[in-house]
């Protein structure tokens, strides 16, 4: 095996137990012998010497490219390895250490997100196939972090729970208007639409989203109520009672955080209140994973709380509330890839094995930097004035009630409707003879 990846491997690897054989079939041990073994085959010499030298993209892309293959374990196992053994920053070898602070120094050159340069990112990734995204989200096309209320719930209880725990936040009343910057497959605007008689507009660059979305409103009969549009964020014009936005800050961008939330407090209303929902890092800014931003999130930059709330303060937006969502992505993106994994014959169909392996990979290393480095989700209640919300959280919590009982109510009642056997239809008329007997 390649001296210098050696090399790396010993400092990095102390704990935990892998196994790596090289091209020249010679297998090499680290670690001190604890959990579950990961044995790795790399198949190549010219993938040993790129992983020695950038492994936070060389391992993916081999992984990609099959020129490694995982022999014992899995990817997940394979990561957990290298993160729980890893500062956040990434490995602290020579060449490894000076690439990602390249990459550090040079992010903002990478987040020049322009409204056509927006658009380009998004289709990038949101406009894949729906049906590859029918094979492991939720009924309700949820692709942001779910709400676990309890470690036993399911995946589609606990998206349930993030709609009740975001609508909530939002204080809604009936005849509000809400914006829904990033409205995805449009299960949020529809859930708020319907529980709290609200107009909703919501807005993405998807292509397929919007399709799908539209489709929902007008099949549930509410098109009059919400609408969605292609649209980016900067070209509204009009004002709104309430704003939410989950999961489309990470696509923002370093350099547009400020025009970001002075768009937000310019649309909102005086009495108005604002819920963004984002994956954050609990600790100091760095660069996006190499990987990331190259094969699935192109423009695509996760902040530290200290990057977000300068341009919050200069918007003049107040902030009332900030919830950590702590390991709630990890236990998501578990049920994501569980249920990816059981289809991957059909997502192969869709695409094909490079495809399928990079998303494994990309799944995998999300649940691990979730679960074992520092990413978390920030969800950050902005006003305009400090007085519009009340002063404690006990309006969430008794608004949080009321919501999972009316949804226990109508889970209820679709399932007794399911239950109810169909009406028998009434059996056909015998032919009788002419003749009387």
């Amino acid at each position: 095996m390649n001296k210098l990846l050696q090399r790396v491997i010993s400092g990095l690897v102390k704990t935990g137990s892998l196994s790596i054989t090289g091209p020249d079939g010679k297998k090499h041990t680290f670690g001190d012998g604890t959990g579950q073994p990961v044995h790795v085959h790399i198949k190549s010499a010219r993938a040993a010497r790129a992983m020695a030298i950038d492994p936070m993209l060389a391992v993916p892309e081999a992984y990609m490219n099959e020129e490694i293959d995982i022999l014992e374990g899995d990817t997940l196992d394979l990561l957990r390895v290298g993160f729980q053994n890893m500062d956040p920053s990434g490995i602290d070898a020579t060449f490894s250490k000076a690439i990602e602070g390249f990459r550090h120094a040079f992010r903002r050159l990478q987040q020049v997100n322009t409204t056509t340069r927006s658009r380009k990112n998004v289709q990038r990734h949101y406009d894949l196939s729906g049906e590859l995204y029918k094979l492991f989200l939720d009924k309700d096309m949820q692709y942001s972090c779910a709400y676990f209320e309890s470690p036993d719930v399911t995946l589609e209880e606990a998206q349930l729970a993030k709609k009740r725990h975001l609508a909530a936040k939002l204080r809604l009343k009936p005849g509000q208007n809400v914006l829904d910057i990033g409205s995805g497959w449009g299960g949020l605007g529809l859930y708020l639409a319907k529980n709290f008689e609200v107009d909703v507009l919501g807005v993405t660059l998807s292509t397929e989203q919007h399709g799908v979305a539209t489709e929902r409103s007008q099949a549930e009969g509410l098109e009059n109520h919400v609408h969605f549009e292609i649209k980016d964020y900067r070209n509204i014009s009009e004002r709104f009672d309430r704003i939410v936005s989950v999961g489309m800050f990470e696509h923002v961008g370093l350099n547009h955080y400020r025009t970001f939330f002075d768009k937000c407090a310019q649309l909102l209303k005086p009495d108005g209140v604002m819920v963004l929902h984002t994956i954050g890092r609990s600790g100091p800014p760095y660069a996006t994973n190499a990987f990331i931003r190259k094969y699935i999130f192109p423009g695509g930059y996760i902040p530290s709380l200290s990057e977000v709330m300068p341009s919050i303060e200069k918007s003049g937006l107040v902030v009332n509330d900030i919830e950590i969502l702590r390991l709630h992505y990890a236990e998501t993106l578990k049920h994501w890839r569980t249920r990816f994994l059981a289809n991957r014959e059909k997502a192969k169909a869709i695409y094909d094995e490079r495809f399928c392996r990079m998303w494994d990979f990309y799944l995998a290393g999300s649940e691990a930097a979730f679960r074992w480095q520092d990413l978390v989700i920030f969800q950050i209640q902005l006003t305009r004035k400090n007085d519009t919300l009340p002063v404690t959280r006990d309006y969430i919590q008794e608004t949080e009630k009321e919501l999972a009982q009316h949804d226990c109510g109508q889970r209820q009642a679709s399932e007794a409707v399911s239950a109810k056997p169909a009406p028998k239809k009434a059996a056909p008329k015998r032919k009788t003879s002419a003749k009387k007997a």
